[in-house]
């Protein structure tokens, strides 16, 4: 019989050699780049989303989370330390010229810490479970150990995100577990997603889901833990959980990210499609913005 262990060893080695395939040169020196700004606190840049998938660079902004040791080591300010414990992950924006090519980047730094325990069943927020179950590609990684703890923590993301959305379910097809897990997460966090969104994710990388299945059912069956006696109102929990933390970490955007009111406007306009008229004073009080926006945009259908 397989031990919980052994199913995990086969689960990141699924992923360790996923990120056996090669990244476009623009985006390895931007990972590099990053990195170095983080010196000997940087474990790992992960490069991840719809450039990793195209390969497009051009015009586009890559995205990326760095990994590192703690917050204390990697800030030399003690507010945005403090910010990235409380509120994780902490955002920022990155350009730098590639052979006459700006290659423009937006970065989220996490521990490794952090991205264990957001990648586990333990916690109640979907984002970084989510986020990983899709695929990935360790950059500029520190060293061997770094990168077999920061495997092991997304494989341990799929586990997660597929144990959660088994109760939502009547079969374990691959299509039909994945398109669940992504539908049920996307319904978490603050964005309005058009219907079919888990589906149309499940087909842009249908091979890997497939192929990465059983490796997780596994890990799934030797874990042996029981369904949830309320799947529906775990559910609920964490898309109020999801939206709330979302809007928090909008609103700490606005002080840690170049331009942050605009970004907070941007990006509830991206997700909810909800218009925001963003004023001088807004630019300037850019927390007090946020908070007095939170109740009229759910009047607005920010959150839903």
């Amino acid at each position: 019989m397989t031990t919980p262990q052994e199913a995990r060893a086969g689960a990141r080695d699924f992923i360790l050699q996923e990120w056996q395939r090669p990244a476009a040169e623009a985006a390895v020196e931007a990972a590099s780049r990053i990195a170095a700004l983080y010196g000997d606190a940087a474990l790992g840049t992960l490069f991840y989303g719809s450039c990793l998938r195209t390969g497009e660079i051009e015009d586009k902004i890559l995205d990326f989370y760095v990994i590192v040791s703690d917050y204390a080591a990697a800030y030399k300010s003690r507010f945005l330390a403090v910010a990235n414990k409380l509120i994780p992950p902490n955002v920022f924006y990155h350009e730098f010229n590639h052979g006459g090519m700006i290659v423009r980047s937006k970065y989220a730094v996490l521990s490794l810490a952090d991205l264990e325990y957001r990648t586990g069943r333990s916690c109640l927020n979907v984002s970084v479970w989510a986020r990983f179950s899709q695929p990935t590609l360790l950059l500029s990684a520190k060293d061997d150990a770094s990168r077999d703890r920061i495997a092991a923590a997304i494989a341990e993301a799929s586990v997660t995100m597929l144990e959660a959305a088994k109760p939502l379910i009547e079969s374990a097809a691959p299509r039909d577990w994945w398109v669940a897990a992504f539908e049920a997460t996307y319904a978490a966090e603050l964005r309005s997603e058009k219907p079919g969104k888990g589906l149309e994710l499940y087909l842009l990388d249908q091979e890997r889901y497939d192929r990465f299945t059983p490796s997780l059912a596994g890990v799934i069956a030797a874990d042996g833990i029981p369904m949830p006696h309320s799947p529906g109102f775990l559910w609920a929990r964490r898309r109020w959980n999801g939206k709330v933390v979302s809007f928090l970490r909008l609103v700490k955007a606005s002080m840690t990210f170049d331009g942050g009111i605009d970004y907070l406007a941007w990006k509830i306009r991206r997700h909810s499609g909800v218009e925001i008229e963003v004023t001088d004073w807004m630019r300037r009080h850019p927390v007090l913005a946020g908070i007095s926006l939170f109740w009229s945009l759910r009047k607005k259908g920010a959150f839903k």
